[in-house]
């Protein structure tokens, strides 16, 4: 369906940021001209001269987000329309401009003494950006001199050429053989590939999941190569900035501690045996003799599916999160009201779903909704995201707006969990229950587990590297395939295929990114139970999290909600809700 034929309600309405493309064009000339920092070089020696460099720098951020929010979004409304493709060109070579002529501040800094930099982070007039201030001193040691600095800038554009790579061979160049599915050969796409694995032919799955890997053993040792070369992009730079590991480089960026990172590791490995029994269970409920890989995907539950309109789904989400209280909900329904949300999928428009908030305005949400349990529940996902972006962005200035990625998926599993406890108590169908049990677990398989399991093999391949050990093919597969083995136990056979997984997951040339989607689910199941539990007083402090941008630091702000992810108990209570879901599912088999 094209665009033009979706009735306007069901489309975001962007002229909350720009009320037509012309303003845009003058939004986009007016920055131009602020491109004006080369002023301020060698002058940040005292509080009102960085002072007025921070303030002239957010005003032009400010306006920078306009500006290529605007383009962006209107991007994705239909990736065929080449001048907006135009539009978020010109944007992004402008912020290029724009991020050399301030590369010079961070080296300037540094520079200062601690003492001045204390000063300067206890002085009253920049107490918006105590938090900045604070990073800078801890960077100190991190940090280059300007020369240097603007050296490496420019080397993390060639440096990041193994991520091109495999992202032309992964989604272009990839020759991914033909299956035969719903009467017609196709190739055998990720999304058809994803579409089988979740489907309950066994057989299609078998057949895919070697047509599909074979793709891939084709050309592993070019991709082994080319994660090596990721790998060592990241060694470059953590011995530039020396840091003592690649993943101590990641956590610092994030300002979080290493005892976070530990402590997830090791709680989830202390709980593998859990996720053994229910790939045990899995086992008996499919009655295989042998359950392999391709078998894990596909819901034990059939023909359960909350099939409903956007407007049902709507306020299905507004039940389930109703425990946030109406402040939350009245938000919500501005958001569907006065057209944040574009709904409908037309062609042409990026596929997927996303939250992107915009300061001084409003968040937007892209999504394309069918009537599936899955798109209610991204529904109440992706609002998660933009009610983070808008209470930070109410609540804080806009130094301290912007939330860590640390926490990014926090408060949109926070909304997941309501909603599917909500339904969980409500539902008197035993069959909606079994399914939403499994959903639920799975969900915990595929977000903890897993990317633990993901992290896992990331550090120990940095591990290698940084020992002097070259990655190849081999290496990477025995490692990949043993913590495969450990992850999800006897229950499996664990094919040979699946020794080159690594070789296809795009994450890992985000080094040490998916890690976070692990603690924010054990973060989020912890604060939905105390939500639930408590009431008022755990909303209002959840709502002080909300609100928290990056006024602090990520674990500080979680510890205001109730999720201390430096104790135990925080990733233990994840475990009792896995075993909990695990016994109800059991009794109802």
């Amino acid at each position: 369906m094209e665009r033009k034929d979706i009735a306007e309600k069901y489309l975001w309405d962007l002229s909350d940021i720009y009320p037509s493309d012309e303003a845009w064009e003058e939004g986009f000339a007016a920055l131009e001209r602020a491109v004006d920092f080369a002023k301020y070089r060698g002058t940040l020696t005292t509080a009102e001269n960085v002072l007025a460099y921070f303030k002239a720098e957010e005003a032009f951020n400010r306006s920078a987000m306009k500006v290529y929010l605007y383009a962006y979004l209107k991007h994705d409304e239909d990736l065929r329309d080449t001048k907006y493709n135009s539009f978020v060109s010109r944007v992004i070579n402008l912020l290029t401009r724009a991020a050399a002529e301030t590369a010079f501040s961070t080296p300037e800094l540094t520079a200062l003494s601690d003492e001045a930099l204390d000063a300067l982070i206890a002085d009253e007039r920049l107490k918006e950006y105590d938090y900045t201030l604070s990073r800078i001193k801890a960077s100190k040691r991190h940090t280059l001199s300007e020369s240097e600095e603007i050296l490496l800038a420019r080397a993390s554009d060639p440096l990041n050429v193994a991520s091109d790579v495999f992202e032309m061979l992964d989604n272009a160049e990839l020759n991914v053989p033909e299956i035969e599915y719903e009467g017609k050969r196709q190739p055998l796409s990720h999304g058809l590939y994803s579409l089988i694995m979740s489907g309950h032919d066994r057989n299609k799955r078998a057949e895919a999941f070697g047509l599909y890997y074979s793709a891939y053993r084709k050309i592993v040792n070019t991709l082994a190569t080319t994660y090596y070369g990721n790998v060592k992009r990241d060694i470059f730079f953590k011995d530039a900035r020396k840091y003592a590991t690649s993943l101590e480089m990641a956590l610092f960026e994030e300002d979080v501690d290493a005892s976070v990172y530990d402590r997830l590791v090791k709680s989830v490995e202390k709980a593998t045996p859990l996720l053994h029994r229910y790939m045990a269970m899995r086992k008996r409920v499919l009655g295989y003799e042998e359950m392999h890989m391709y078998d894990i995907m596909p819901s034990l539950v059939e023909n359960a599916e909350l099939r409903m309109s956007f407007e049902d789904a709507f306020e299905l989400v507004l039940k389930g999160l109703a425990p946030l209280g109406e402040e939350y909900l009245s938000v919500l329904k501005r958001a569907r009201d006065e057209r944040w949300i574009d709904v409908a999928e037309t062609e042409g428009k990026r596929s997927g779903a996303y939250s992107a908030g915009v300061y001084g305005v409003h968040p937007y949400v892209l999504l394309n909704y069918q009537r599936t349990t899955q798109d209610v529940f991204t529904i109440a996902h992706e609002l998660g995201h933009a009610m983070h972006s808008y209470f930070s962005n109410a609540a804080q200035p806009f130094a301290k707006s912007e939330y860590k990625i640390f926490v990014a998926e926090v408060a949109s599993t926070v909304n997941e969990t309501l909603l599917l406890k909500y339904l969980l108590k409500e539902t008197k169908d035993a069959t909606l229950r079994k399914y939403l049990l499994n959903y639920f677990m799975d969900t915990v398989r595929t977000t903890l587990f897993r990317q633990t399991q993901f992290a896992e093999f990331e550090e120990k391949a940095h591990e290698m590297a940084e020992s002097g050990e070259p990655l190849n093919k081999d290496n990477l597969s025995e490692l990949y395939y043993s913590l495969n083995k450990k992850y999800y136990g006897d229950a499996v056979t664990h094919d040979e295929d699946i020794a080159i997984e690594w070789a296809r997951v795009p994450h890992f040339y985000r080094s040490f990114y998916v890690y976070k989607y692990a603690t924010g689910i054990t973060a989020a199941i912890s604060i939905a139970d105390r939500i639930l539990r408590e009431g008022a007083p755990a909303v209002n402090d959840y709502f002080r999290f909300l609100s928290g941008g990056s006024a602090t630091d990520p674990v500080s702000l979680l510890k205001i909600a109730g999720a201390d992810l430096t104790k135990e108990e925080t990733f233990s209570d994840v475990w009792k809700e896995f075993e909990n879901a695990l016994n109800a599912f059991e009794e109802l088999a």
